[in-house]
């Protein structure tokens, strides 16, 4: 059972995310919380996946800085990609349906990124090449540029530029952080 921690600054968003989330199933209320209480409530309940829609005027950011180790889904307009930079799990529409809602607690609390349709449409993943994403699953795996090279049939030197290339793409200066965005993007899975 799922344990989710609804939050929002309106009563009445809260009181439908409650009755949202006793829908779903396999997910359990672990309880509701204003926008302003939402770190020491998540602090205190633990829950396994935080469930929050915030307004329009506040910060995020921080406060998803603030929950770095709890899993939260949003349901906001705003950009999904700094969102997701920012430490969130999933961002979707505010008018996302029951069934959307019920995929991302689940896929949240897995570990895994959720995005709603529109926004994975215009995700900066789509910059790598497959040739680049192949690489990048390559990295993931350990295997060093001669390896890859071998593998692939090509160069040593054709392999460091297609490194770099996902290095610069990604916005990352290692192979290690390479990964990392990889698998938040959902490039990549381990």
């Amino acid at each position: 059972m799922i344990s989710v921690l609804v939050a929002s600054s309106s009563l009445v968003v809260r009181a439908g995310l409650k009755s949202l989330v006793e829908q779903v199933p396999d997910c359990a209320l672990a309880g509701s919380a204003s926008s302003s209480d939402l770190v020491e409530r998540a602090i205190g309940l633990h829950p396994d996946v935080v469930l929050w829609q915030p307004s329009l005027d506040e910060d995020a950011a921080s406060v998803l800085h603030a929950l770095r180790d709890q899993p939260v889904v949003l349901l906001t307009a705003n950009s999904a990609s700094e969102l997701i930079r920012a430490g969130a799990r999933g961002v979707l529409q505010p008018g996302a349906s029951e069934i959307q809602i019920g995929a991302a607690l689940h896929a949240a609390a897995a570990g895994l990124i959720v995005l709603s349709p529109e926004e994975r449409v215009l995700a900066p993943t789509s910059a790598l090449t497959a040739r680049e994403i192949e690489i990048l699953r390559m990295i993931a795996e350990g295997l060093a540029n001669k390896e890859i090279a071998y593998r692939l049939g090509i160069s040593d030197h054709t392999v460091k530029f297609h490194v770099s290339a996902v290095l610069g793409k990604l916005g990352v200066g290692s192979r290690a952080e390479a990964v990392g965005a990889g698998v938040r993007q959902g490039l990549i899975m381990l």
